[in-house]
């Protein structure tokens, strides 16, 4: 099977020309000026003319079918990642959550029961460690080496469910760095938010906008920092995921002044969304996540924050729950299950609000939508660009198509938008994944159980 791409505007994280793309099973084999005649007849043509020829999205963040408060989030790996490649996200990682008292390995057999045949893009895993012991640590060389799972995700918060405390933090750093891994972490100060929200539900403060009022920025901010300081005392390298806010960042900033690189995640939300939603009454609870959504300086800083190379990832955070599953928070803003839809409209969001609005360069969106990512978490050049040996992995994109968002046209399984109404310009028209055409003229065209599971590299720590 061979597919030829004509006269497309090809656009990389560092390149922007035109030329064709040769693809012959699943990887591309020519790139350069390529005659229908040197091809084989059954070569299927597309005409790129006027489109962007992109490499697909990688969502480094998301949590599908994700076990929460006795519920599930409402995507599926079947749902998700097609829902994925609707948006040009051909690759995402998901979270394998730990349970406290069980092991990492009992951990990844139950996410492998979920999505093991019902993928319909490709996906990998962060391993979230929530119980990090002597058993725990001996599973981690053979997560790395033998699982291709290189990323160890910790939290911060949530004590007493998935937080570890800072020894704990410290010894994983040091057994993840010894063996090529990384640590990615929720960088927010829990014993304080557990404070600030026992303080407003005795005040009868029930809405959600006290959810957003017990995460301020210094809790992001303090916890920001001190991961810093312990991923440079063990040199394991850091990735901070959903940083939302000035405080946060500065963090960062600062620890560049010591030489030190600290990755920064960002998702779309908080760069197009602000706090202003939670006085919507309870119609706020739509964008209860955590860490919360911030102030229009925070959107201004993190813009900032991707042109100075501070922030390397923009991701989703996907974590979609119905509206009927947010209800259980209705009298009470701590049982509002947290999480955001948006796996679907990350790509054009990006490209809307970033490039279309001047706000960021063709080649950045290319960068903080793909390729950081790919390096990062270890599957460039497999992912995450269009070069010869690449996975062939092609996002066909109009750049000034308009259309509207709406939960009526959506394809994640979930009833409401958080972009309900928005009219943006740029529109993903067809998307390969692995050389064979996923979607084409608003159509599906794999089947679940096409997607890859796809083994990571260990990571170096710099992009």
């Amino acid at each position: 099977m061979s597919v030829l791409i004509k006269n497309g505007n090809i656009v990389t994280a560092t390149d922007n020309y035109v030329a064709d793309i040769l693809i012959e099973g699943e990887t591309i084999v020519a790139i350069g000026q390529i005659a229908a005649s040197q091809v084989l007849p059954t070569t299927e043509i597309i005409d790129a003319t006027g489109l962007l020829v992109m490499p697909g999205g990688i969502d480094p963040h998301v949590h599908l079918e994700m076990p929460f408060m006795g519920t599930f989030s409402s995507d599926t790996y079947e749902t998700g990642t097609r829902a994925a490649l609707f948006g040009g996200t051909t690759t995402v990682i998901d979270f394998i959550l730990q349970k406290q008292g069980s092991s990492l390995q009992a951990a990844l057999d139950e996410w492998k029961s979920r999505s093991t045949n019902n993928a319909v893009g490709d996906y990998s895993f962060h391993m979230a460690v929530t119980d990090f012991n002597e058993n725990t640590k001996k599973e981690i060389r053979h997560f790395i080496e033998e699982e291709g799972i290189t990323s160890f995700k910790t939290f911060m918060a949530y004590k007493g469910a998935l937080m570890i405390d800072d020894r704990q933090m410290v010894d994983l750093m040091l057994e993840v760095k010894k063996h090529g891994g990384l640590i990615n972490v929720h960088a927010t100060n829990g014993d304080m938010i557990d404070f600030l929200i026992a303080k407003h539900k005795a005040e009868g403060k029930m809405a959600p906008l006290y959810h957003y009022l017990s995460q301020p920025e210094v809790t992001e901010a303090e916890a920001s920092g001190r991961f810093a300081d312990l991923a440079n005392y063990t040199g394991c390298p850091g990735y901070i995921v959903h940083l939302t806010c000035e405080g946060a960042l500065n963090a960062v900033r600062n620890a560049t002044r010591r030489n030190q690189k600290v990755f920064v995640e960002t998702c779309i939300q908080y760069l197009v969304l602000d706090a202003s939603l939670y006085e919507n009454d309870f119609e706020g609870a739509k964008w209860v996540m955590s860490p919360p959504l911030r102030e229009k300086k925070d959107q201004a800083t993190l813009w900032a924050g991707i042109n100075q190379g501070l922030v390397q990832v923009v991701a989703t955070d996907h974590c979609p729950f119905m509206w009927e599953q947010k209800l259980m928070g209705k009298n009470d803003f701590s049982k509002i299950p947290n999480g955001h839809p948006a796996i679907e409209n990350r790509m054009e969001l990006l490209f809307s609000e970033g490039v279309s609005k001047g706000r960021i360069s063709l080649n950045k969106y290319v960068e903080v939508a793909s390729t950081n990512a790919a390096k990062i978490f270890g599957m460039f050049p497999k992912k995450g660009t269009i070069a010869i040996g690449s996975d062939a992995d092609i996002v066909l994109f109009h750049p000034t198509e308009k259309h509207t968002l709406s939960a009526s046209t959506h394809h994640m399984n979930v009833d409401y938008s958080g972009y309900e109404g928005w009219e943006i310009t740029g529109k993903v028209k067809t998307v390969l994944l692995r050389g064979k055409v996923a979607i084409g003229n608003n159509e599906c065209k794999v089947e679940k159980g096409y997607g890859q599971f796809i083994k990571r590299n260990k990571v170096a720590g710099k992009i």
